[in-house]
């Protein structure tokens, strides 16, 4: 559902506050002035001197700090009475999903940041916007291009979607150092600046076996409608290509700022002091398909889509624990896809009727990882 422009009086509840998408976001704001958004709440982790800064610099009537189990459930409170028309969640994990479900039972826009909802839960999550008339705005960058290519069009008119990866920071590593890479390596990205889990995501490329899975249920797709290419330059974030094989694609510079601009102000299309196109971003554009012996986890985002159900939440929160257990030098590098695919095929088969569904479906598969981790893993 397409609501009314909303361009002024446009209060805004940004949870993840002082995390990267947060900070850019509030920053974004400041930096374009922008037409009648107003910081309403901000909510982080843990972060109280960070949160309490930003509340004070942007006029925000209420923070919570959601360690504090009465202040997580007074925010939920909050989301699901709707008294905002735009809600970014950019939290980190499964933990985001209980406020996608709140925002979405207000009937509110959801610019969504956490993409573990999608994944955990999209089916549900899909159609309770459906039966409430919300709105999910994707904000990660390739979720965001399609969403725009998508616009009026209808979905019978969709051959295939492509979500373009960069490759992340190994993909020049020769196949067999791969066992030796440090944390330090992969957290090296050559494009993007983001967090710890989503920078070794994309190294692994099981962050666009996420994609492949939120795309599917965002998009109303089947999981072999979605392609992925290799783009080093992530100037082209996505294309879609129609039945009549024509290619529409949406390009700019790899900047988070743009696909939260437009989700702030989507549906409408608000000045930003942000630069569109560049010359020298532009000269050469090169895609590739992705090597399968380089990126065993991109196979498990369509074996996840196909099986539906709890296969998306238990993949995320395999994939959550294994790369903690990397970073925290347990496990090589490749025993992240391996220990992932483990949970994929041993998950159970059940449906997702709720945030609470998801999240046993996701503690399960932390459980089966931590049980995997044998003292000759760790």
């Amino acid at each position: 559902m397409i609501p009314e422009r909303m361009d002024a009086g446009r209060r805004l509840v940004l949870l993840g506050a002082t995390g990267t998408v947060g900070v850019q976001t509030l920053g974004l704001i400041e930096r374009t002035a922008a037409p009648g958004i107003q910081v309403v709440a901000l909510a982080a982790h843990r972060s109280g001197p960070a949160l309490e800064g930003l509340a004070e610099r942007h006029s925000a009537a209420r923070r919570y700090l959601t360690a504090d189990a009465s202040q997580r459930a007074a925010l939920l409170d909050l989301l699901r009475a709707g008294e905002y028309e735009v809600c970014l969640n950019a939290v980190v994990g499964a933990a985001g999903l209980p406020y996608s479900e709140a925002v979405l039972q207000a009937g509110r826009t959801l610019a969504l940041a956490n993409k573990e909802s999608l994944v955990c839960a999209g089916a549900y999550l899909c159609e309770l916007a459906r039966q409430r008339g919300a709105a999910i705005v994707p904000v990660d960058s390739e979720h965001a291009a399609v969403h725009q290519c998508l616009e009026g069009r209808r979905p019978q008119d969709v051959r295939r979607v492509f979500l373009t990866a960069s490759g992340g920071a190994l993909r020049d590593l020769p196949l067999e150092s791969l066992a030796r890479v440090t944390s330090e390596q992969a957290l090296a990205h050559p494009n993007w600046d983001m967090g710890p889990r989503i920078t070794v995501d994309s190294a692994t490329m099981m962050n666009k076996a996420f994609e492949i899975v939120e795309a599917v249920h965002l998009f109303g797709l089947a999981p072999e409608q979605v392609a992925v290419l290799l783009h080093r330059e992530s100037v082209v974030h996505g294309m879609v290509e129609f039945q009549d094989g024509s290619v529409l694609a949406q390009m700019g510079p790899p900047d988070m700022a743009f696909p939260i601009h437009r989700a702030l102000h989507w549906p409408g299309c608000a000045p930003a002091p942000l630069q569109g196109f560049r010359a020298d971003l532009w000269r050469a554009l090169h895609f590739a398909e992705p090597d399968s012996a380089r990126y065993p986890a991109l196979r498990l985002g369509w074996e996840a889509a196909r099986r539906g159900g709890a296969a998306g939440a238990a993949l995320n929160a395999a994939d959550e624990a294994a790369v903690e257990a990397f970073l925290a030098r347990r496990i090589a590098f490749p025993e992240i896809a391996r220990l992932c695919a483990e949970a994929l095929t041993a998950a159970p088969r059940s449906a997702i009727r709720s945030a609470a569904d998801a999240l046993e479906a996701d503690r399960w598969a932390r459980e089966f990882v931590a049980a995997r981790l044998t003292p000759a893993r760790r």
